[in-house]
């Protein structure tokens, strides 16, 4: 009998007795595959939680927070393709910030120097996308982020979601550290993104339009071209002489009438301004200041800043004021609030930034790694571990160390501890056999043993040359090349670790510590004149250095499009000079 039944018959039999296809069909079709959508987004509390399609389940997820120097360095440098890798910033394009200063001045334009994060992840040939998000709480136990949409992103308002990961890339960097100090955050501008180098530009134009006005009071026209700086590191020193040049090449020439009232004051709390710098440098740098004519303050330190006056403090505790028209607070850096709550949760209450192991990983979670500006390497003391230093090394339970059993294992205890080759190198010594043979006097090397206190004495003062990180642009860009590095080739590397010995266990560690190599920093200084401190203690100064600081930023943009940007901005201001509307 069935054999006789159409097609359309037998249809509708299987819909009349089991209704519900029926049902799953007429919302399939309405919803246009909205059934499929809605097994990839689950809700949450609310909240919707975003995972991965069937397709991908096999992939490790990785989620990388922040497209600065080290998010966007580790997508860029990722070739493994076995991860589904997500992406979440607020911005959408990642900035060359070592240029932020020209920008506030119209000596390259904001879109010079910033690469769309989705045309640096199209290139890739891997599964990465990326979402216009912020991250507002990391849950690391169970491996949740709770995302925030921006409004001016969604026309709906905020949307909340929630993203699972399987590995946690943090790259948030920081935000600018106002040492709780009053009026900061209310009345000064910052220099850490393209929009507040934008509102720089704008404000000092503003300043020179608003003392051009007939019926300004002569006193009210000085303090709105008051122009204070506030920290004499790379960045404010940058931007001060940016200003410097900007008004005296530039605008003074199409506001001739304010020409005699034009201040900029450079305030620094410590001693001298570029003391990450050589000596020669600082020295060179406070004395082109002075002869300029710019007002250079050492020793004053910030106490109160209101809608139109600078308070500082100097050595001796005397406060003074300083009226301005427009402050840039440029004092460091200090840690987000989503980092800050993240490491309350993990027990990492009292410090200044998130604390890593020499590969990276946050210490106290899994998978979790942290990089750049938020993060710093907790680098492991080589007296901590000496028991288990000399234990490993003695493979005859001698009880002593002789020289060639040191030899074994000295490459590996320089790479887990690279305060001891720099020890060594400081110490003009070409080996570990030199260090023991001062320690033992003259003896010959085949009959030198030491024992465990021994041991101690000779390596007591390694430590002192442990040195944090800074937090620049360099080393962030150098984290996320590493990085990346290791997960291209984590499954290669557990089958053939590459790392040092483990001290405190058996076998190696997958990979090499990071190591970062320093290439170098500049100054510009105005002027056409750059202080530049190079690897080797080499120091030049002078235009030859701008020259070299101008190759060494344009070779260094994200892509090629940046550089030609960037160069034609450069070229178009030797002509032209720098344009003063206020875009």
């Amino acid at each position: 009998m069935k054999r006789g039944l159409t097609v359309y018959e037998r249809f509708s039999r299987a819909f009349h007795d089991h209704p519900y296809l029926f049902k799953l069909l007429v919302v399939f079709t309405v919803s246009g595959g909205g059934l499929v959508a809605h097994s990839e987004s689950k809700s949450f509390d609310g909240v919707k939680i975003v995972n991965s399609s069937d397709a991908d389940s096999k992939k490790k997820k990785v989620v990388v927070l922040g497209t600065g120097w080290a998010g966007t360095s580790f997508v860029k440098n990722l070739k493994n393709p076995a991860y589904d890798v997500n992406v979440i910033s607020p911005r959408n394009y990642f900035t060359f910030t070592p240029l932020l200063p020209s920008v506030t001045c119209g000596t390259v334009e904001a879109r010079s120097i910033v690469e769309p994060i989705r045309r640096i992840v199209r290139k890739k040939n891997l599964d990465i996308c990326y979402w216009e998000a912020e991250c507002i709480k990391i849950d690391a136990h169970n491996k949740k982020l709770y995302c925030l949409t921006s409004q001016d992103t969604n026309l709906s308002g905020e949307e909340k979601f929630v993203v699972e990961y399987d590995y946690l890339v943090i790259a948030v960097g920081a935000r600018a550290n106002t040492f709780n100090t009053p009026g900061v955050e209310e009345h000064c501008h910052f220099l850490k993104e393209v929009e507040d180098a934008q509102r720089i530009r704008r404000t000092v134009i503003d300043c020179f339009e608003r003392a051009s006005i007939p019926t300004l009071s002569d006193e009210e026209r000085k303090r709105t071209l008051q122009f204070v700086v506030v920290g004499g590191g790379p960045t404010g020193v940058e931007f001060a002489a940016e200003l410097h040049d900007f008004v005296n090449k530039d605008l003074l020439k199409l506001y001739p009438t304010v020409k005699d009232l034009v201040k900029i004051t450079l305030l620094e709390a410590g001693e001298h301004i570029l003391n990450m710098f050589d000596q020669r440098i600082t020295a060179f740098a406070e004395e082109k200041f002075r002869r300029e004519g710019m007002n250079l303050k050492t020793g004053s330190m910030v106490v109160n800043v209101s809608d139109k006056e600078i308070y500082t403090k100097d050595r001796s505790g005397e406060i003074s004021s300083i009226p301005y028209g427009m402050v840039v607070w440029s004092t460091g850096i200090a840690t987000r609030p989503v980092i800050m709550d993240f490491m309350k949760q993990i027990g990492q209450v009292n410090r200044r930034v998130l604390a890593t192991d020499e590969w990276l990983r946050v210490e106290g979670c899994d998978n979790v790694y942290a990089l750049g500006d938020c993060a710093t390497i907790n680098q492991r003391k080589v007296m901590e571990d000496i028991s288990v230093i000399f234990h490993k090394a003695d493979k005859d339970n001698s009880g002593t160390l002789t020289v060639k059993e040191f030899q074994e294992v000295i490459d590996d205890i320089c790479q887990r501890y690279p305060q001891l080759a720099l020890y060594l190198k400081n110490k003009n010594m070409r080996n570990i056999v030199d260090l023991l043979k001062e320690s033992k006097g003259d003896v010959a090397k085949e009959s030198i043993e030491l024992d465990i206190e021994e041991l101690k004495r000779v390596l007591s003062e390694v430590d002192s040359q442990m040195k944090t990180l800074p937090a620049t642009a360099q080393v962030a860009a150098q984290q996320g090349t590493y990085l990346a590095d290791c997960f291209s080739r984590m499954e290669e590397c557990e089958k053939n670790p590459e790392g040092p010995l483990r001290f405190r266990g058996e076998g190696r560690h997958r990979f090499r510590p990071f190591r970062y190599k320093h290439l170098g920093q500049f100054a510009p200084l105005g002027g056409e004149q750059t202080g530049a401190q190079l690897p080797g203690d080499w120091v030049s100064i002078g235009q030859s250095s701008q020259w070299l600081w101008y190759s060494v930023y344009a070779s260094k943009q994200v892509s090629w499009r940046t550089r030609v940007l960037v160069i034609f901005d450069w070229t178009k201001r030797f002509i032209f000079g720098k344009d003063s509307s206020r875009i």
